[in-house]
């Protein structure tokens, strides 16, 4: 699950970078609000880690500025400002989640996925495309009730297609999740993972389909 993170604190950010990022999260960060907008213009993301005290553009301004714009991506208010009236104002206001520092790293992941979850019309921690399902908790995929066994890349690759049920993903997209870390990275290495993965599902009742000019997808067949 790729997340924005905004916040201003260096330590924090840093910790939270690589917390989430241990745990099937690839978070981006800014430490100025005016960058929100921007960041979300150039990459798609399935949540939004919103400070409220940014430098540049509070987080209560950022938070409006997106719902006014119908900008329906799931935002988790976190803040040091932990009053009955801030929750009520920032929920009032569009955010979906409200957290208080200090936190536990483990109730914020699982605030996030639950989020996550909801935006899509799932209330489980469970994926499914027809016999394929993914289990957030366990990070691991089953086909037709077997474990699927995977190299990390493929298992990033599928984990991103099942994430987003309906919804094509670029060549881009998907380097940007597996290959997060990674420098020149040809588009080539992602068509390769895909061939793998059509592979170890050509004999079930799910395929990667291919959407020209669009991208790929994972779609049950009859």
């Amino acid at each position: 699950m790729r997340i924005l993170l905004a916040e201003d604190e260096t330590e924090l950010g840093t910790w939270l970078v690589k917390a989430l990022g241990q745990n099937d999260f690839q978070v981006d960060w800014v430490n100025d609000g005016r960058l929100v907008r921007r960041s979300l213009k150039a990459t798609k993301y399935d949540a939004l880690i919103l400070d409220l005290g940014l430098p540049g553009l509070g987080g209560h301004d950022v938070l409006s500025d997106l719902r006014e714009a119908d900008e329906r991506l799931p935002v988790l208010i976190l803040t040091a400002r932990d009053s009955l009236m801030e929750r009520v104002s920032c929920l009032h206001g569009g955010a979906d989640d409200f957290l208080a520092k200090p936190f536990d790293v483990a109730e914020l992941e699982a605030r996030l996925v639950a989020l996550i979850r909801r935006s899509r019309g799932q209330e489980h921690p469970r994926f499914a495309c027809g016999p394929l399902s993914y289990d957030s908790v366990a990070k691991q995929f089953r086909l037709q009730h077997e474990v699927l066994i995977l190299t990390p890349r493929e298992h990033a690759v599928l984990r991103a297609l099942i994430q987003h049920p309906g919804e094509p993903l670029s060549k881009r997209e998907l380097l940007e999740r597996v290959f997060s870390d990674e420098q020149d990275v040809a588009p080539e290495a992602i068509e390769v993972l895909i061939h793998r993965l059509r592979k170890r599902l050509e004999a079930s009742k799910v395929r990667i389909a291919t959407l020209r000019g669009l991208g790929y997808q994972l779609e049950s067949t009859p």
